[in-house]
């Protein structure tokens, strides 16, 4: 895992990419708990959930007061996932933005599946760190 600690080093990361982290194997329980969870059998947006789990294994970001979940720009969807399936991510740093009281990223991250071509999903991931 990569550590970004601070202001500095989190500018100096922009088109920085990191992973890809470990395969993560895709069970029916996975695929049956986000359906509890979520009330619908449609495991379209598991990776994205899992995109949680994955992605601090990659990068973590310290030397802030505080980070924030600030939202996402566009996320897209490729090959469903099934129950076999291996994911893992990849998170690239897109940018880094001035806002008041600290700074905001990007981070483009990417849900891969084992032996396809085309990821499961991507997301632009917006965050904010407090100064």
């Amino acid at each position: 895992m990569t550590v970004l600690d601070g202001p500095d080093a989190l500018r100096a990361a922009i088109g920085s990419q990191f992973g890809p982290g470990d395969w993560l194997a895709i069970t029916d329980d996975h695929i049956a708990g986000f359906a509890e969870a979520t009330g619908t059998d449609d495991p379209t947006y598991l990776p994205v959930a899992l995109s949680n789990l994955l992605v601090p294994s990659l990068v973590s970001v310290t030397g802030f007061a505080m980070g924030v979940n600030y939202g996402t720009g566009a996320i897209r969807f490729g090959p469903p996932v099934k129950a076999g399936h291996r994911l893992r991510a990849t998170v690239a740093i897109q940018a880094v933005d001035e806002i008041a009281g600290g700074l905001q990223t990007n981070m483009l991250i990417a849900v891969e599946i084992s032996g396809e071509d085309d990821p499961a999903c991507t997301i632009e991931s917006l965050s904010r760190w407090m100064t």
